[in-house]
């Protein structure tokens, strides 16, 4: 019975008849009805229609009521970069979130082999089947066959935590659609897998919140070309060239002279190495040639701008969130994306660096040989859809390409033929700030208590304001958190341009004459702009004040989520203690660390015990406010300061 099942789940995967493969691609994506969502409010941008303008929400109602009337509409027109916002556009939105890879399954199963390795779709099936209709938070999946990463052997059969969701009835994970296409399976990834997740009490789904157990790192590392995501590791230029061996195959660079790849099993092993110490929760998406992977933020997004663990994303539509946005979509899930920049960024030569993330693709269609006499650039365009933009995913260039922005950090923006130019990351950004995290209750008197505490311990001074941040970048030689995350963009200014776009009615491919409108970029300050791209040396870098609305449902705690505690607050301590066990963090008790210096201290040690910890740069260090009794207060009144940072859970009226 068990098999039978397990046969029916994987043709569910392909298509119900064999007619359907011939005439479209059958898709399986798992989006959860509204009732099966916990969150149960919307924030005011999700009632009625509305315009953003730059991030300035101006409602209907306000045209008219302002004076504005036609003035104000045509102010309000896409040329001059409004969007505007109803319950349509808040629902596509939601439907990208969910379902929308920008075909990034051609990067990740055809290129990376995240279904070739000893995770196959198979076993990821019979793991579903498992559940029996039932729902999980860490989906464990049995491996296929050994595999063997650094000094530990997985074995055949051996169970992994993969930290996938599978909400109640679902045929696949969350945010994981699979579809047949070109005769074979893939797997995609969209939104959902890392900023929503499924409640272990009752299997149904919460908005917005991360996935804290999303082992990313795992699931690259056993993929069958895990090199292809050599960028995000500490992977540079002197590393491939340790890897050239006598039979390293030979290839022709930009410049017409011979060069040699990387052995591609060397470096397999040297990345699948850095990968899969990535803590569950975490993950790289930055290309700076460093392995320093950040906590997965939430998505309860309004009024939390600026945007990124650095304030990177701070311009253009909804205060910078549709930068990144597509800065996930653009860059992270199609590395090739990056090709354009690959000499100027990390010394790469472009044809080298294409040659070397094809040169052992899973899919034999997209395997780069170059023996054969094709260039690598070339032999892209061949195997891409859409050969007049790097990388493999739906994407098309904005005016200041192949240079960079502030609005597209990797050079393009992603897109699918048919919308308008940034519809569907502007969609997904109305939606997402649309998001509020389930209630968390507390009585009054204890939020009063709370409250007080807040103010008088100066927590305000920094989270104040209707989103619970003053919207700063904050230098992290002032806030002493691990500074590696803080210098990832620093490259970046040698590619900047100024922010140009396309006007938002502009539709999908780009057509010839088509207008060019530029991003304001007035209200980000010049000092503000140095710490974003660390360019002061005295002040390397720095992090954005982070917003408190959803923390009950976003630990462990600061950027690299070293905060960490369980629900036992004596031995479930640091990340080795939680997340490295599949033990969940606890929001309470990792609050507690993040606020009392003794704890702290032994979450800290607990950290450091782990090497692996250290080389991916998490430690849980810095933020040192402590509200304890080393600055005068009480354990009663730690606790109410607890509760009522637990209780934030929407944005307040200016």
């Amino acid at each position: 019975m068990k098999k039978w099942a397990l046969f029916w789940i994987i043709i569910g995967f392909i298509g119900v008849t064999v007619i359907g493969v011939f005439i479209v691609e059958p898709e399986i994506t798992t989006m959860p009805r509204r009732v099966d969502v916990i969150n149960n409010e919307t924030s005011p941008i999700g009632v009625g229609t509305s315009y953003d303008l730059w991030g300035e929400t101006i409602r209907e109602e306000e045209l008219t009521s302002n004076g504005l009337g036609a003035l104000g509409m045509h102010a309000l027109s896409p040329e001059n970069g409004a969007v505007m916002v109803d319950e349509a556009f808040i629902d596509l939105g939601r439907d990208v979130f969910y379902k929308e890879t920008f075909e990034n399954e051609e990067f990740l199963t055809d290129i990376l082999g995240i279904l070739d390795g000893p995770i196959t779709i198979t076993n990821v099936a019979k793991a579903i089947l498992e559940l029996r209709g039932g729902h999980t938070d860490n989906l464990r999946v049995e491996l296929a066959e050994d595999i063997t990463i650094g000094d530990r052997t997985y074995k055949k059969g051996e169970k992994v935590d993969t930290g996938l969701d599978v909400p109640k009835g679902a045929l696949t994970p969350l945010g994981m659609p699979v579809k047949f296409s070109e005769g074979r399976l893939k797997a995609g990834v969209t939104c959902a897998a890392c900023h929503a997740t499924v409640d272990r009490d009752t299997g149904r789904v919460i908005e917005g919140a991360p996935n804290l157990n999303f082992n990313g790192g795992l699931l690259l590392a056993m993929a069958s070309n895990s090199a292809a995501y050599f960028t995000n590791t500490d992977v540079d230029m002197d590393k491939l060239k340790e890897y050239i061996t006598e039979n390293s195959k030979t290839m022709i660079a930009s410049n017409g002279e011979e060069v040699k790849l990387p052995d591609p099993e060397m470096l397999e092993a040297a990345v699948d190495e850095m990968l899969i110490k990535w803590p569950a929760g975490n993950f790289d998406s930055t290309m700076d040639l460093v392995n320093n992977p950040a906590q997965i933020p939430d998505s309860f997004t309004l009024g939390d701008h600026p945007y990124g663990w650095n304030g990177f994303a701070g311009i253009g539509p909804f205060n910078g969130l549709s930068v990144l946005n597509n800065n996930v979509h653009a860059q992270n899930s199609d590395i090739l994306a990056q090709a354009e920049q690959s000499d100027e960024l990390f010394d790469i030569d472009k044809e080298l660096f294409i040659g070397t993330i094809l040169q052992n693709a899973a899919n034999e269609n997209y395997r780069y040989k170059p023996q054969e006499g094709v260039g690598a650039s070339h032999f892209m365009s061949m195997i891409d859809d859409n050969p007049d933009v790097p990388g493999v995913n739906e994407m098309v260039k904005p005016p200041t390409f192949p240079k960079v922005s502030m609005f597209s950090p990797n050079g393009t923006v992603i897109n699918s033929p048919g919308f308008r130019f940034a519809e569907q990351i502007n969609a997904m950004s109305a939606y997402q700030n649309s998001l509020v995290p389930p209630t968390y209750e507390i009585d009054e008197e204890t939020r009063a208590a709370g409250r007080e505490v807040y103010n008088r311990a100066g927590c305000i001074s920094c989270h104040a304001g209707a989103g619970y941040t003053n919207h700063q970048v904050i230098s992290q030689k002032d806030i002493k958190t691990e500074p590696s995350r803080a210098e990832a963009f620093q490259d970046l200014p040698k590619l900047l341009e100024e922010p140009y776009i396309y006007s938002f009615d502009t539709t999908v491919p780009i057509r010839e004459g088509a207008k060019v409108i530029r991003i304001p970029t007035d209200h980000i300050d010049e000092e503000q702009k140095q710490l974003i791209f660390a360019q002061d040396p005295d002040k390397a870098g720095g992090y954005k004040t982070k917003g408190l609305i959803g923390l009950a449902w976003s630990a462990p705690y600061l950027h690299d989520g070293g905060v960490a505690v369980g629900p036992n607050i004596e031995t479930d301590l640091g990340i080795p203690n939680t997340l490295d066990k599949a033990i969940n963090p606890d929001p309470y008790n990792s609050l507690r660390a993040l606020l009392d210096k003794d704890l702290r201290q032994k979450v800290i040690a607990a950290n450091e015990q782990a090497p692996h910890l250290k080389e991916v740069h998490v430690q849980g260090i810095g933020h040192e406010y402590w509200v304890d009794e080393t600055t005068g207060f009480t354990q009663e009144e730690q606790d109410a300061l607890i509760e009522y940072l637990l209780s934030l859970t929407r944005v307040e009226e200016e």
